[in-house]
């Protein structure tokens, strides 16, 4: 299953402004069948290839995100991810809800270390 290219047009809308008013660099790569938003070298969202969104989160904050919304814990190869979260498109459907999660995994990424060239 592709990306919803939708869901990508959203993304792409939201943080249009954000990281430039933080400073950072907005970037798009295609991976894993979906495509990652990277925000200073760091994915903060994606539009999964399994449909749905990928979030970036502080692992700290993931079970009770898991707890107080209709996030699940992503799971790659059996594993679940420390730090990642899993969104259906039905949970989405608002600017306001999609906005809501793009801030979080934008805001979490731009405050972690600069990534080093090369990587």
């Amino acid at each position: 299953m592709a990306y919803d290219d939708e869901l990508a047009g959203r993304l792409r809308d939201l943080l249009a402004e954000e990281p430039a008013a933080a400073g950072l660099e907005l970037t798009e790569k295609k991976m894993f069948g979906g495509l990652g938003f990277m925000v200073g070298g760091h994915m903060a969202v994606a539009a999964s290839g399994q449909g749905g969104l990928m979030v970036r989160v502080d692992p700290a904050e993931g079970a009770e995100l898991v707890a107080t919304t209709p996030a699940y814990p992503m799971e790659m190869r059996g594993r679940t991810m420390s730090g990642w979260l899993r969104v259906d498109l039905a949970d989405l459907a608002t600017d306001e809800a999609l906005g809501t999660w793009v801030r979080r995994g934008a805001s979490y990424v731009a405050g972690l270390p600069p990534k080093s060239p090369g990587r």
